[in-house]
């Protein structure tokens, strides 16, 4: 697997099989580069702007059908109901099948399936387009969160999941501000046919990463720190889907995790898709402004917080949950100030500033789920993350829009995400307890632990 030269400091690695083994400096956080962290961070860009794109024109879309709150954030819960049923074998399916390939037919199927909300011809019509294209949607995260894993090592690996999430929640903003302007100047359709033109572009891409050897970033973590000998993972026993549930969900950090980041989704699918008509209604903003005030907010918000998150991360990754935890309360108490401020420049401060301890808290949280899951499961073990993530942030613009039509306000409705917010922080700080232990349990190869 590596050679390790006299002076300890570089080891030949092999990274892909059938070709020849890599130089690899100790302590890199990309020893293979940053190009796959990329193209990752790309896909994930491209399922948002795509998803958001219906949030910004929703004023228009809701004006054109004649449909409620409620239905209109039932729509968000399209892809909840088809990822349930196909999130975890997508994970098996990353375990064991070539990754990257599995990515880019991904995004070639969204390119096809966005068309087809662009010719949605009613309320009904648009909703079961949402279900297929959510679907579709939420499947690449699996196969992309392995292939990270995989690629780079504990020092560099907040940093590269952060990119991915950086990338995935500032599509939420961008496609917000597109779909608002886009609905506005040519019509809420146009936007979906465009967007298909750089899916197809995004997929090809994929295709230059090539596929890595599995557990090959544990194994330099390993190395990097002398925790143990530097021998790959051992592979996934042919268990039923069961069993392996059973032993991911004993990781007690693993379920800490997946519990905060569930309710942060929660909230953040809420916040996003509801704040263009929030800014609409409370400030009187037209639906373009509304939509670039909430956007841009929310971009410069999770920018800030990933980067920040993520280098305080890897700079103090023995503490990753507990950073977590922290900014995960710190954007709770923000977002408080964003739902009770009246005025709209200190309201768009709080919500910037909520903004980016959310994402501070994506960045660390999702390294740590992959700290805590061995190399031959951690395609399941995303699978099972982001099929709750999923959910709650469906289950976010439902419950939002059901509150609205209940008490008449947006801003009422909000209220909503702030108590499981809290709650979710003080779960995600009680994992920091365990983190250690799991962390260095699944660095340790036994196929049975971890």
């Amino acid at each position: 697997m590596a050679v390790t030269d006299e002076s300890e400091q570089i080891r030949r690695v092999t990274v892909h099989a059938g070709r020849p083994p890599v130089a690899v400096r100790r302590g890199s956080g990309a020893p293979f580069g940053w190009w796959p962290a990329i193209c990752v961070a790309l896909v994930a860009a491209i399922d948002r702007i795509e998803y958001n794109l219906l949030a910004g024109a929703l004023p228009t879309i809701q004006e054109e059908f004649g449909f409620s709150d409620s239905a209109g954030g039932a729509i968000a819960t399209a892809g909840a109901l088809a990822a349930i049923i196909l999130l975890l074998p997508a994970g098996k399916l990353a375990d064991t099948g070539k990754r990257t390939w599995t990515i880019a037919a991904i995004v070639a199927v969204w390119a096809l399936l966005t068309v087809g909300t662009g010719l949605a011809g009613s309320y009904a019509t648009l909703f079961a387009v949402r279900v297929l294209l959510g679907a579709a949607g939420q499947l690449y995260n699996p196969p992309s969160s392995s292939l990270l894993g995989d690629l780079y090592p504990g020092p560099g690996r907040a940093r590269a999941y952060g990119y991915e999430r950086m990338a995935y929640f500032a599509g939420l903003p961008i496609g917000v501000i597109a779909g608002g302007a886009l609905a506005q100047t040519v019509g809420w359709r146009t936007g979906f046919f465009l967007i298909a033109v750089p899916g197809v572009i995004i997929a090809l891409l994929v295709l230059t990463v090539r596929e890595p050897v599995r557990g090959v970033g544990d194994d330099l973590s390993r190395w990097y720190g002398d925790t143990g000998p530097a021998s790959v993972n051992a592979p996934s026993p042919a268990l039923p889907m069961r069993e392996q549930l059973v032993t991911l969900l004993r990781i007690r950090t693993l379920r800490s995790v997946i519990t905060g980041l569930s309710i942060l989704f929660f909230g953040l699918g809420g916040l996003f898709f509801w704040m263009p008509s929030f800014y609409a209604r409370e400030f009187g903003l037209p639906e373009a402004s509304a939509a670039a005030v909430g956007g841009g907010a929310g971009l410069v918000g999770i920018v800030a917080g990933i980067l920040a998150g993520s280098w305080i991360g890897d700079r103090h990754h023995e503490r990753r949950v507990a950073i977590g935890g922290w900014s995960l309360l710190l954007g709770t108490v923000f977002l408080a100030g964003a739902v009770s401020v009246p005025a709209l420049v200190p309201q768009a401060i709080c919500f910037t500033l909520a903004n980016a301890g959310f994402a501070g808290a994506i960045a660390n949280l999702t390294a740590a789920n992959a700290d805590v899951v061995a190399a031959h499961r951690r395609g399941l073990g995303f699978a099972v993350l982001q099929l709750l993530v999923t959910l709650g942030g469906a289950l976010g613009p439902w419950l939002i829009g059901i509150a609205s039509d209940a008490t008449g306000s947006l801003r009422w409705a909000y209220t909503v995400v702030l108590l499981p917010l809290i709650v979710g922080s003080l779960i995600v700080l009680r994992g920091q307890r365990t983190y250690g232990e799991d962390a260095a349990a699944a660095l340790g190869g036994r196929p049975g632990d971890r």
